[in-house]
């Protein structure tokens, strides 16, 4: 009976907003260290990288390519086969789109005057 109870109130994300799961998937992309590492190699070298990304992350090439799936997967970076090689380039389509809706997200929050350290009790200013 508890099984089937877990699983109907396990993956409620659907009945939020779609701006939400869009975002919460953007945020899960980009929760691991490794795969915020390899947009800002992507980013740096400011070119589509031929070649093997697990050389320059302290990574084994499996993990790396789980990764890079993850990244393609939700459309951050494009990887196109060229012979033996892939060629890994950042979508930036893509990107500004999830920068604008976790702007849009956080704008409203950034105004809220409300101090929530710990030596204060949620004080509105």
């Amino acid at each position: 009976m508890f099984a089937s109870l877990e699983i109907d109130t396990m993956n409620k994300s659907e009945k939020f907003d779609e701006s939400l799961q869009e975002l919460a998937k953007f945020a899960k992309a980009i929760s691991h260290p490794a795969r915020l590492a390899i947009l800002q190699y992507l980013a740096e070298t400011r070119t589509c990288i031929s070649g093997d990304i697990s050389e320059f992350l302290p990574l084994s090439r499996t993990t790396v390519s789980q990764h890079l799936k993850e990244l393609r997967d939700l459309g951050l970076i494009h990887g196109e086969i060229d012979g033996l090689r892939v060629n890994y380039c950042l979508c930036s389509s893509t990107i500004d789109m999830y920068t604008k809706l976790f702007d849009n997200f956080f704008e409203p929050i950034k105004l809220v005057d409300v101090d929530c350290s710990v030596d204060s009790h949620c004080v509105s200013k």
